[in-house]
């Protein structure tokens, strides 16, 4: 590949890596205060439907992202409730989130659209287009290397883009350098001792939860409205277990999951341009092998250069008051 053809690659790893990075920062607000979030995935899921149908029938991506957002968050405060005030099985609740979104994005989408459980394709307003930063061109016509590298790997892209790579130094300003962010890790490690201090866990797990449904609304709305033109049955594909995966493989923190999702993403990008290349002794291998790709080489990189993954003491322990 010349140089070009990296900075290709390298572009495709940061869209492919942003559903993935909301999403494990979201699961970051969630797990610190102590609540296991296996339904990262439906939130995924849910948003990217409600973001589609809702642009699709006002004309707005913005709209679409608003009602994203909704969405995701309504499903969060479900897991909350289940979570907090039942004390039921923070697992359990997250599949069974998982399921509903998976079930009742297609019934929705079929009976609104008739379009098989896809929603119509969004064009013009109805999606998030890309920014050109200031003097783009300029630096690719008169800059080798630094231009183009500013020109196609940094400008380009979507706002939600920008706004993922942001939310990972303002999550890292919350959670280590605010009181706010200090109780919900310590509501994660001790909850008894704020509860002790006249703190209340549930409310601070609440408010935790609720964040979470933010981020993972505005991956769910990036997903249909800005990387795709459409939501489509299942199109998470996973995303929410893989960012999940790469939250607990960083060990709980915003920089190292930002790494850690651009590492999926670039093995993702690597893994379309590899399909249908000739390999010298082995030829073509065939188009499955090359997608579980990343797959593979994620968990054998991460397994192998990552040390053991100690999480919250208090994560899914539902907190009961003592008296």
């Amino acid at each position: 590949m010349d140089f070009s053809d990296i900075i290709l690659v390298l572009d495709s790893s940061v869209r492919l890596a942003v559903p993935l990075l909301f999403a494990a920062l979201a699961g970051l607000y969630s797990e610190r205060s102590g609540v296991v979030d296996i339904g990262l995935e439906g939130k995924l899921l849910g948003a990217a439907f409600a973001a589609a149908a809702a642009a699709a029938v006002t004309g707005s991506a913005w709209i679409g992202l608003g009602a994203g957002i909704v969405v995701s968050i309504s499903m969060a405060m479900i897991h909350a409730f289940a979570s907090v005030n039942m004390r039921g099985n923070q697992i359990i609740s997250g599949v069974a989130l998982n399921f509903l979104a998976l079930g009742v994005t297609v019934v929705l989408a079929e009976a609104w659209f008739r379009r098989g459980g896809n929603t119509p394709n969004l064009s013009g307003d109805q999606r998030f287009g890309s920014i050109d930063l200031p003097f783009a061109a300029e630096a690719q016509a008169n800059i080798p290397f630094v231009g183009e590298i500013y020109a196609q790997l940094i400008s380009g892209h979507n706002i939600l883009v920008y706004l993922a790579f942001l939310a990972v130094p303002i999550t890292a300003y919350v959670m280590f350098h605010t009181r706010f962010g200090l109780r919900v890790r310590a509501v994660g490690e001790n909850p008894t001792a704020l509860d002790t201090a006249g703190m209340s866990v549930g409310w601070l797990r609440y408010q935790a939860i609720f964040v979470t449904g933010i981020l993972c609304g505005a991956g769910g709305a990036y997903l249909s409205t800005a990387q795709g033109a459409s939501f489509t049955d299942n199109m998470t594909a996973g995303r929410g277990f893989i960012a999940l995966a790469a939250l607990i493989f960083a060990k709980w923190r915003p920089w190292q999951a930002m790494f850690t999702c651009l590492l999926f993403g670039f093995l993702s990008a690597m893994q379309i341009r590899l399909q249908g290349v000739e390999f010298p002794l082995i030829g073509e291998v065939p188009v499955q092998a090359i997608q579980a790709l990343p797959y593979i080489l994620t968990v054998i990189l991460l397994a192998g250069f990552v040390g053991r993954a100690i999480p919250p003491k208090s994560i899914g322990q539902p907190y009961v008051k003592e008296r």
